[in-house]
């Protein structure tokens, strides 16, 4: 259970990091997540079917997701819709663009190599794709680890922090939006090429939900692994996304059928994001309480040392 849990949560890291890119890092709630994850998994499929290898329809997923987020950019940033209108609309459209891809709803892998089939032979299954989504995910971590070290990623994150004040030094804020959200769905629509090769199909409906699934990892993360370096933000989210895909296969371990799995998706993210609210009203209440403790010591002491003072001035 452990081992396949690792597996696809390493299949779904990119995914939680490209959520995390566009919720914590900008700000911005995206739903185009549910157009770009298929997009990713339909141009994939699609490529390796014409006889392009699994590697080239990998990195055209890719591009077709960043391609997605740019749409979603500039609607958001030149044409001034809000950003969850925008992300609705690319979504809205990927769907016919995904159909007219594809040709039909479902399309399965023949006999095309997968990118486990790159490794070798004499490993199972659960360790190729353990393997595989290890090294993309140490790629994508280290590459996004050396952008935000860089002018561009520096002006990325002083964008989502504060838009008017990174405006007022210079930085291209619109450009910054618009790049966030094309590297964001990028990933999206990577993991999404990557799931598609794992199950060995494309699916017009494997996006639906995408997008808890996403946020669920991002907040899961954030409680296991908590961080201020974008180092251990980034780890986070591959950590958050194995715990999460752990806690679907525990679901499932217990009985709870395939067709549950949204809405354990939709639980899952209820207690995530009540947790955090718990234990901050509990250690609200335990920083007041010790508060009104110390202040009635304070005023026992006051009465003491008043009574004390009376008494000499008595005896005096």
């Amino acid at each position: 259970m452990i081992i396949s849990s690792l597996g696809q949560g390493l299949l779904w890291a990119p995914l939680a990091i490209g959520v995390f890119i566009t919720f914590r890092i900008l700000d911005i709630p995206d739903l185009t997540t549910e157009g770009s994850f298929p997009f990713g998994a339909a141009i994939a499929v699609s490529l390796m079917l014409k006889g392009q290898s699994a590697i080239v329809a990998s990195l055209a997923g890719f591009l077709a997701g960043c391609v997605a987020g740019l749409i979603t950019g500039i609607l958001d940033t030149k044409l001034k819709i809000p950003s969850l209108l925008a992300g609705i609309l690319t979504m809205t459209g990927l769907y016919s663009i995904n159909m007219h891809i594809m040709g039909k709803s479902n399309v399965p892998l023949l006999n095309q190599k997968v990118l486990t089939e790159y490794l070798p032979e004499g490993w199972s299954l659960e360790v190729q794709t353990i393997v595989l989504g290890l090294l993309i995910t140490v790629i994508v971590v280290g590459l996004l680890y050396m952008m935000f070290k860089t002018r561009l990623g520096l002006s990325l994150m002083a964008t989502g922090n504060n838009k008017d004040m990174s405006a007022a030094n210079g930085i291209n804020t619109d450009g910054m939006i618009i790049f966030g959200y094309a590297i964001s769905n990028g990933f999206i629509a990577l993991s999404g090429a990557l799931v598609a090769q794992s199950n060995g199909y494309a699916d017009i409906g494997m996006g639906i939900g995408t997008i808890v699934i996403g946020l669920a990892s991002v907040l899961v993360g954030e409680i296991f692994l908590r961080g201020h370096g974008i180092l251990t933000r980034l780890i986070a989210m591959v950590v958050g996304a194995i715990i999460y895909r752990l806690l679907l296969t525990v679901a499932m371990s217990l009985g709870f059928p395939a067709d549950d799995l949204k809405i354990l998706s939709a639980i899952i993210l209820i207690i995530v994001i009540c947790v955090p609210i718990i234990q901050n009203r509990i250690r609200t209440k335990r920083q007041l309480k010790k508060y009104l403790e110390q202040m009635e010591e304070q005023d026992d002491e006051s009465i003491t040392s008043a009574a004390s003072t009376e008494g000499i001035l008595s005896r005096d």
